[in-house]
């Protein structure tokens, strides 16, 4: 009897990283050919992998070497984040603000995830809390630079909060991680503060040596010296963090803040080389094999979980913002804050990604949780800017709340 030939797996990883290729190389052609207002990439990158996923059409399906490359995304993605995380924003008034936001943010969360824990409506109370405070810092930049508001007082609200609706959630996420106690914990990320920092002040010292000036000699050769020593620091760092039983994903962020600290004036060529070599492939294949294991299933089983989860993300991410900026964004700006604020995904993504495969986050809250991100996305930006009609025509005004830094 004669056998149908099956594939190799090494074939089929090929076969499903052609279809993941495919999909981020058509994604962009995709979205020029829309009308404004455009979907974020991010939600065209999930939405196909759900479909070319085994949960849809089956075409593709993640596998050790397909994990693999989905973690190195995750890895770029926090890193990317790091790197471009403005320091000013984080440790002047805005970035204050924006941190008593958060921990009020943190706070009613838990309150309100602690009751559906008690419940039984959900079993993840320390990263249902905290994926529910992120705010999605990358996908919102593009938004605003289109529009024409980085500049304005919103811009810079909005920016404030959410580099500190990344930095803060992935600590306390990694907090969580740690099999230890939460003391030891504590001791071990201040430990692990201290590793990042040392490490800094060598990598600032070096840029004063004859070694600073053979690396950047060859960073534009075929050696690309800057991007191998930037993709070793990432390394070191992320060894480092695992080394402290700390997730990899602060390790990835530390090596991003570190790479800054070392070039305080950017490097434009560095930076270029190094979004395409995070957004060129590696990001965007950690968005599509998310997509391609989510369980849509569970979603349109129960769709009430997804809109209660919607509907948490701006209780307890935007509206906290309102009264705290009203001072300095009254009226409609300070509505406009808080749903840009609400707007989270890629760390959802990445939280529930990390909390199913640690076994502390069922699969139909995960989904539920990725979908209300989703939803954010979709929702909240279009929202904002429809309340702000032609604010980004504008010209740049002073910002109060930054005034100080």
């Amino acid at each position: 009897m004669r056998r149908e030939p099956r594939l190799m797996p090494e074939t089929a990883s090929l076969h499903s990283l052609f279809l993941i290729t495919l999909v981020a190389a058509l994604t962009p052609l995709v979205l020029a050919r829309m009308p404004h207002p455009r979907l974020p990439e991010v939600v065209v990158l999930i939405v196909a992998g759900i479909v070319i996923g085994p949960h849809a059409l089956g075409w593709a399906h993640p596998d050790v070497s397909i994990d693999l490359v989905s973690n190195i995304g995750l890895g770029m993605l926090f890193f990317l984040a790091g790197f471009e995380l403005d320091r000013a924003l984080v440790t002047g008034r805005s970035g204050r603000v924006a941190m008593v936001a958060w921990g009020i943010s943190i706070c009613v969360s838990m309150a309100v995830v602690g009751a559906l824990d008690e419940s039984g409506y959900v079993r993840a109370f320390v990263p249902i809390s905290i994926a529910l405070t992120t705010t999605a810092l990358g996908t919102l930049v593009p938004i605003l630079r289109d529009a024409g508001e980085s500049r304005l007082p919103l811009g810079r609200a909005v920016l404030a909060n959410g580099a500190i609706g990344e930095m803060l959630p992935v600590i306390g996420f990694s907090l969580f991680l740690t099999s230890r106690g939460i003391w030891a914990a504590v001791g071990l990320l201040a430990a692990f503060g201290v590793a990042a920092f040392v490490l800094a002040q060598i990598v600032t010292r070096l840029r004063e040596r004859r070694i600073a000036t053979l690396i950047r000699s060859g960073s534009d050769t075929s050696s690309q010296t800057m991007v191998r020593f930037s993709v070793l620091l990432l390394i070191a760092l992320l060894a480092v963090a695992a080394r402290f039983g700390l997730d990899v994903v602060l390790g990835a962020f530390a090596a991003g803040i570190v790479l800054r600290v070392a070039l305080p004036e950017g490097d434009e060529p560095l930076e270029l080389k190094l979004d395409g070599l995070g957004y060129g492939f590696f990001i965007p294949a950690f968005f599509v094999v998310s997509g391609m294991t989510l369980d849509i299933g569970s979603i349109l089983r129960d769709p009430t979980r997804t809109l209660v989860f919607f509907a948490l993300i701006l209780l307890v991410r935007g509206l906290p913002v309102i009264p705290l900026f009203w001072r300095w964004l009254p009226g409609i700006d300070a509505i406009r804050l808080a749903l840009y604020t609400a707007t989270g995904l890629p760390l959802i993504v990445a939280i529930t990604e990390i909390s199913v495969q640690e076994g502390v986050m069922r699969r139909d809250n995960a989904a539920a949780l990725v979908g209300a991100g989703l939803l954010t996305v979709m929702v909240f930006p279009l929202l904002a800017k429809a309340l702000g009609g032609r604010a980004g025509a504008e010209e740049p005004v002073p910002d109060p709340v930054a005034a100080g830094e």
